[in-house]
């Protein structure tokens, strides 16, 4: 279609290089709606420049990243006890039934990118000392498309993925629709979890997992809920084993469409082994009882990764 102005379209202004009262309240309200955002997404959301985004979110803010998540840097005492309780509870829970794992369907959602820049030690590679360095173009995220996917899974493996809707926000009317969709892939997949409405559902406290008309619904169904403390994606098998392993396989292949990262997404999935999945149990297990030992500090960087 033509055009009837022939003035210029209004461009976005210059990355905002220093710190705002505005900025920083936006970041925080951006960062709370959604923990996975990377520094490089907010940075184009508000439109200031990567260094000072950082600076904001760690210097201001206080945030730190870990599994991929933004959480307070320093927890406070109230927060460090709280994760040792429910890891304790947990744990307890364990002696009194050792097959307790076995019942336990875990969930969250995750950004996949049609393009993801790989990671400085994918970028890696052998050179002589005459060779000249390999100069890589910097490729923005948001010049590709990127999509929601939720996760479900258990001991056992997948139990449900559901990509979600382009524009789709994952509130609290959404979450239910696809915990619907949920208990009839549990009737379909685990028969006998279902038999027993056995099955507990494991999840983390974002705002749409926490809604009210959430915990209302899954109190209906008599489906019981295991307590996560929040600010603890070290605990979280999505965020320490699953979203790892798809996205490292992913980063750095530049995908035609995101038909086809779903495509490649299924696939990484299929190959994925029971084993692979008791090992993660296993793991989860093991850093329940090591955040108990440290009175509920993080865990990372403690060699416990399943990647």
């Amino acid at each position: 279609e033509g055009r009837d102005s022939t003035e210029d379209d209004q461009r976005p202004g210059r990355p905002v290089t220093v710190s705002t009262p505005e900025i920083v309240i936006k970041i925080n309200q951006i960062v709370r709606a959604d923990r996975r955002m990377s520094t490089r997404m907010i940075t184009e959301a508000v439109n200031a420049d990567k260094e000072t985004v950082r600076k904001i979110l760690h210097e201001e803010l206080h945030m730190t990243k870990v599994c991929a998540k933004l959480v307070p840097k320093n927890l406070t005492p109230d927060q460090k006890f709280l994760r040792q309780q429910v890891c304790s509870d947990f744990l307890e829970k364990l002696k009194e039934d050792p097959g307790l794992m076995k019942n336990i369907i875990t969930c969250d959602e995750t950004w996949i990118f049609q393009y993801d820049v790989e990671t400085k030690r994918q970028s890696m590679h052998w050179k002589t000392p005459e060779s000249p360095r390999i100069k890589k173009a910097r490729m923005s995220k948001s010049k590709f498309k990127a999509m929601l996917i939720v996760f479900f899974f258990d001991i056992n493996g997948i139990v449900m993925t559901e990509w979600v809707p382009e524009g789709q926000t994952v509130n609290q009317i959404y979450y239910l629709s696809v915990l619907a969709t949920l208990r009839e892939r549990v009737r379909k997949k685990r028969p006998e979890l279902w038999k027993n409405n056995s099955w507990i559902l494991h999840q983390d406290n974002a705002p749409a997992h926490n809604a009210l008309s959430v915990k209302q619904y899954l109190a209906g169904k008599r489906t019981p809920v295991l307590e996560h403390a929040p600010y603890s994606p070290d605990l979280a098998p999505c965020d320490f084993f699953l979203f790892p392993k798809i996205k490292s396989a992913l980063k750095g292949t530049r995908f035609e469409s995101m038909e086809a990262v779903k495509q490649k997404t299924a696939e990484l999935l299929k190959a994925l082994t029971k084993e692979d999945f008791q090992h993660c149990f296993d793991q989860w297990k093991k850093r329940m009882e090591r955040c108990v030992a440290r009175g509920g500090e993080y865990i990372e960087g403690e060699h416990l990764n399943v990647e």
